[in-house]
């Protein structure tokens, strides 16, 4: 009941056929290929150069300075 049948692809593919066309079809596939493509190929880009900023430029910390002990609030007895 919830999902689609057989038959009801066959008509949403039907009504995509007489809408976009037949030679229109393996146009927009190809179109669509490429945009995920590029997709992939900017988000691997993307990680690469975080990667090696982070390599060149690492993140600045709270290195080398002490933090105070003793009661919860911060304050030192």
């Amino acid at each position: 009941m919830g999902g689609l049948s057989i038959w009801h692809w066959i008509i949403i593919v039907i009504v995509v056929v007489l809408i976009f066309g037949t030679k229109k079809l393996p146009n927009i596939g190809g179109d669509l290929a490429s945009a995920i493509k590029n997709f992939r190929k900017g988000m691997q880009d993307d990680d690469k150069s975080d990667s090696a900023q982070l390599k060149a430029d690492p993140p600045q910390g709270q290195q080398g300075q002490s933090t105070p002990t003793g009661n919860k609030d911060g304050n030192t007895p």
